[in-house]
């Protein structure tokens, strides 16, 4: 099959190996956005790109990994007309602010609904938005597309994929909501019998190799074969909640 512009990234990926390609992408596009954002091209100071930061602002998450990318003068630069923006939105949603009737009483019957008032509405708005994971949420329907065009398509790279460890599990729900809503009946099915194996095998691998770990820290196990188990923690940690646990820090290149 042809390689396109999203196959290349899938193929890598898949090429890597490790608990789920879909993590690999996820990776690469963060850290090419981290460079992009705080790096030696200094896209922070560029007028168009601020614009589009200072809108979408940043998630706990990658705030921190911001900061210990290590480009002070950079963050601050973001974070001066971020913060303008955010000391406007406060004040006009301070400004929009009503008291709401019965608070006490919804408040003991525990029936508050987020977002209840101006400020709260204004705040939680604001967090579901992050200028890096939308550079990935761009591109990820395309990436689950052509994933599938590739499965089904192209044996090889089929034949890759049946090989595989699988997938973490939030990836491979959104590979199956992907299959759910676009793919016919048929091709689910036949995608199902062919994978869910995989993945049922990935986590029963994982779920001895961590078993395993354990024993090893028992004394009279001091010289057994640490078999597959030496990187167990992070392995599962990754395959329940994707990402990579034992990466070191993503720091600016000097």
């Amino acid at each position: 099959m042809k390689e396109k512009l999203y196959n290349i990234p899938i193929n890598d990926a898949l090429n890597e190996g490790g608990e789920c390609p879909f993590c690999n992408i996820e990776r690469k596009i963060e850290q090419d956005m981290m460079d992009f954002v705080l790096g030696s091209g200094s896209s922070y100071m560029e007028s168009d790109v601020r614009e589009q930061t200072d809108k979408a602002g940043f998630c706990r998450m990658h705030f921190k990994k911001m900061f210990d990318y290590g480009n002070s003068l950079g963050n601050a630069w973001i974070l001066k007309t971020h913060m303008m923006r955010k000391c406007e939105g406060l004040k006009d949603a301070m400004n929009k602010y009503k008291a709401t009737q019965n608070g006490h009483f919804a408040m003991l019957k525990k029936s508050n609904v987020k977002g209840a008032n101006s400020i709260s509405e204004w705040v939680y708005a604001s967090d579901n938005t992050c200028y890096i994971c939308n550079a990935f949420k761009d591109h990820y329907d395309r990436y689950m597309k052509t994933f599938f065009e590739m499965y089904t398509k192209d044996k090889e790279f089929a034949g890759k994929v049946n090989a595989s460890k699988g997938f973490c599990l939030p990836h491979f729900a959104d590979i199956m909501d992907y299959a759910s809503n676009n793919l016919s009946e048929k091709v689910q099915n036949e995608f199902a019998a062919t994978f869910f194996p995989v993945m049922e095998g990935s986590m029963d691998r994982l779920f001895e190799d961590v078993s395993w770990f354990i024993e090893m820290k028992d004394y009279r196990n001091a010289n057994a074969d640490w078999k597959n188990s030496k990187d167990a923690i992070q392995n599962c940690m990754q395959k329940l909640k994707g990402g990579f646990p034992a990466d070191p820090v993503y720091k600016a290149r000097r």
